[in-house]
């Protein structure tokens, strides 16, 4: 059974959260701040993580950069709650690291359906270590390094790097890049991939003309020939 922690200080959010995981057959255990969740963490590692942004001692992003800093809760599956509304706000979460948000007020089936989506995806395997023209992506470390030299990215640039490596040659559409890196569709995605394409060519230098635009479609990652 799948055990899941929702960290929520709205009591009633909270219960019926929990109460809709249970339901569904997951173990879902509730938290009000970010310190009661760093000592359940001690005793027990979830297999997800439902963190609301707005608590009352740390907020979910702090929490959530915490997380991602540490190894063995950095590829942890987490899930934002939020009632902004702002995409800024929503985007600035995933960029951090974040695995999908669910806007206040939601629904249960579409609580449970990206539960269930964001848990798929951590299944997934990934390759350890993949290398082009010089570009070499360490997935277990979470590292990329050209000649030697490492280079700085968000959480998200790496999936976005790692994707295109990972798919090299072929065309991706900016949907088929929004699913597998974000995990879903929001209005802006396209002015979103689009930003994050334009900041990685610029942290890979001379090897961001490796990432081709394809007109009207997407991307594609060449090596240097």
């Amino acid at each position: 059974m799948n055990k899941i922690y929702v960290v929520e200080d709205d009591e009633h959010i909270q219960e019926i959260v929990i109460y809709a995981l249970n339901s569904a057959g997951f173990d879902a255990s509730g938290y009000e701040t970010g310190k009661d969740l760093y000592i359940a963490m001690e005793s027990e590692l979830p297999a997800l993580v439902i963190l609301d942004i707005m608590l009352p001692d740390e907020d979910g992003l702090t929490i959530l950069r915490k997380l991602r800093s540490v190894s063995k809760t950095q590829k942890l599956p987490i899930i934002m709650l939020t009632a902004k509304s702002d995409e800024f706000d929503k985007v600035k979460g995933l960029d951090m690291g974040a695995d999908d948000y669910i806007s206040k007020p939601f629904g249960v089936m579409e609580l449970i359906s990206r539960v269930n989506a964001v848990l798929r995806r951590s299944e997934t395997d990934h390759s350890e270590k993949l290398e082009l023209s010089g570009i070499i992506i360490d997935n277990t470390r979470r590292e990329v390094s050209i000649d030697d030299t490492f280079v700085k990215l968000t959480f998200k640039e790496f999936e976005l790097l790692y994707y295109l490596m990972l798919n090299s040659g072929l065309v991706l559409s900016r949907d088929q890049i929004m699913q597998t890196v974000w995990g879903f569709d929001f209005e802006g995605e396209s002015r979103t991939v689009d930003m994050h394409i334009k900041t990685l060519r610029q942290k890979l230098g001379t090897h961001g003309g490796m990432i081709k635009t394809v007109r009207n479609v997407g991307y594609r990652i060449d090596p240097i020939i």
